[in-house]
């Protein structure tokens, strides 16, 4: 027989009782208000069906409950008295053996745990990725193969030293912009694992552009288990992938043209790579440009200069990239879509700037309908070293901000 758990409507007042009754009159041993039945303590029966009391058992291991506050065929929500084990992912391990997937949320004041079936994971067809893979190592090289061309071309102009070797300019811009974005959704892909985040390997995706690429992507396709681990996983690419950027850029910016602004004869529909605070302090200190000087890029450096734009497109705090993980981690759902859909339009308003903001603006917004869930638990705090981790974020997002990416002559 089930014991029932009975809360006082005045006072708040708790206590275990043999009875199952719905309502005691003024029985609190306080204050002599009434007594509301609000959960069981032992065996809870739900659509005629007893529920797993190995489940049961196994949340009492980490948590007070209270009692069922929702039943539902494949949603049973328990009010948490206390918790017992701070470590969320430990939990979500737990339960997952038994075929359960959890949330805790803080609702009307109160920690409730909810308590879901998991969902099944499709295993990847590994060729997908490879075929990907050498399909956007074929067009990033054709991309690198025609910057090379202008480069030589300058080379010759101005009768510089320099690499004339056109399919080795073409390769190296391959393999750097390739590492920048491969290593940009390894660093995702490793921070998914450590927290038990089911999640694919790099897709690599081939584009006929100037580059060859739209870039690389990983399927998330497990929920992020805590707000420590939203940061990780939303820190972690960008961070990665701005490791390998910044060498990549003064190999690069060591490879390019420096040449008087009063030499230089931009041809009508020529490309003009916009700048921002990481490639100002290269060329000041790295490269020690004057002015009145410009630089002709080398392969390399526009894969440098590519890798930092991806870097600070993905740190926009907005919807479901990387930025908009790590800011969801401290916002709730609905100042964090205030947010997003902020961002959006101001995107949009930036459009004068570059008409490319225009179509990144409209994508944030359609991105923002969806929305972003957050964390299965957002009741455990940040830690310190998270915290420092975004503020580390938020500096990459501040120097590798570039307000006109592109623009022609």
């Amino acid at each position: 027989m089930p014991k029932g758990i009975y809360e006082c409507i005045d006072c708040g007042y708790r206590e275990v009782r043999e009875s199952t009754e719905p309502l005691l009159e003024r029985s609190c041993p306080n204050c002599r208000g009434d007594m509301v039945l609000v959960g069981f303590t032992e065996e809870i029966e739900a659509v005629g069906e007893p529920i797993s009391q190995k489940l049961i058992q196994e949340i009492k291991k980490f948590y007070e409950i209270g009692g069922v506050l929702r039943q539902e065929a494949n949603l049973l929500a328990f009010e948490v008295l206390s918790i017992k084990e701070e470590n969320f992912e430990v939990v979500l391990r737990e339960l997952e053996s038994l075929g359960y997937w959890a949330a805790l949320k803080r609702r009307g004041g109160k920690i409730v745990l909810y308590v879901f079936p998991a969902q099944h994971v499709k295993s990847e067809n590994p060729l997908i990725g490879i075929l990907l893979f050498v399909a956007t190592l074929i067009s990033t090289f054709g991309a690198g193969y025609l910057l090379s061309l202008g480069y030589v071309q300058a080379l010759d102009q101005y009768n510089l030293p320099g690499i004339r070797n056109i399919y080795l300019n073409a390769l190296a811009f391959s393999i750097s912009i390739m590492a920048i974005l491969g290593t940009h959704e390894m660093g995702h892909k490793i921070a998914a694992t450590l927290h038990g985040v089911k999640s694919t390997f790099p897709y690599f995706i081939p584009f006929p552009s100037f580059i060859g690429t739209m870039g690389a992507v990983i399927r998330v396709k497990s929920p992020i288990p805590t707000r420590n681990a939203a940061i990780d996983l939303g820190v972690s690419g960008p961070l990665a992938g701005f490791l390998v950027a910044l060498p990549v850029s003064l190999i690069g910016l060591k490879l390019s043209l420096v040449l008087p602004s009063s030499l230089v004869n931009l041809k009508e529909g020529g490309i003009i790579f916009g700048t921002n605070l990481f490639f100002m302090i290269l060329e000041k200190y790295f490269l020690h440009l004057a002015e009145g000087y410009v630089i002709l890029f080398h392969p390399v450096a526009i894969a440098g200069w590519v890798g930092i734009l991806v870097t600070f497109l993905n740190l926009v705090p907005a919807a479901q990239l990387d930025g908009g993980h790590i800011a969801r981690a401290f916002l709730n759902e609905k100042m964090h879509a205030y947010l997003t859909f902020g961002l959006g339009f101001a995107l949009i308003a930036l459009s004068y700037l570059w008409v490319g903001w225009l179509i990144w603006g409209g994508i944030i917004l359609l991105m923002g309908r969806i929305g972003n869930p957050g964390a299965l638990d957002e009741v455990s705090p940040v830690s310190f070293k998270r915290k420092i981790l975004a503020i580390i974020a938020l500096l990459i997002f501040v120097l590798s901000a570039t307000p006109v990416p592109l623009s022609t002559s």
